[in-house]
């Protein structure tokens, strides 16, 4: 509890020094309960692309859970990740800040793995129709690309999220990771 609170204040840090990807694209609507469907425990049903970019259309799935929980009275959030990969067990974590002036979230991740908060954070907004996306700019295998989530709020009880990459500063996407969510009831 101790580490995720250092963590969370970490993050907020470099959500307020970083600078704001699409910024320019400043949502009309305050969003910071967006992430509000998110709140509470989840079954999670994992397709991940085994090698992204390569022309590869080899998929694994499994399954994982994760529970979320708020911060800051709403502002922010964290989730704890945990999926049994058939190449081996994934701890991950997510914290989620809210700007309220751009009336975007900064999402940040961190496995167990690289033991760190990736960086720079993915950053976005919903639409108002429980569909957002958030976007950043990374390397992956020494070369540039645009990330982009993708949240898609089916119903109370149903969520999906995607992760796709672009080489081409974001005229064509691979979609290399689906998670399909469903609901634990408590």
């Amino acid at each position: 509890m101790r580490n995720t609170r250092w963590i969370v204040r970490l993050a907020f840090m470099f959500a307020l020094a970083g600078s704001v990807l699409f910024a320019d694209e400043k949502p009309a609507r305050d969003g910071q309960h967006d992430f509000d469907f998110w709140m509470g425990s989840w079954q999670v049903h994992n397709r991940r692309m085994l090698k992204p970019l390569t022309g590869s259309k080899e998929w694994v799935e499994f399954d994982g859970t994760t529970v979320a929980r708020p911060v800051w009275g709403g502002l922010a959030n964290v989730d704890e990740y945990e999926g049994k990969a058939p190449a081996g067990r994934i701890l991950g974590m997510t914290v989620r800040t809210y700007n309220t002036k751009t009336g975007q979230w900064s999402l940040y991740w961190a496995n167990s793995t690289a033991g760190e908060i990736a960086m720079p954070p993915t950053v976005g907004h919903f639409d108002g129709k429980g569909k957002g996306e958030f976007f950043d700019k990374e390397d992956y295998k020494g070369k540039p690309i645009v990330v982009r989530y993708t949240w898609k709020v089916i119903d109370d009880n149903h969520c999906r999220w995607e992760q796709a990459f672009s080489p081409d500063d974001g005229k064509t996407w691979e979609t290399n990771w689906i998670m399909e969510n469903t609901r634990v009831k408590e």
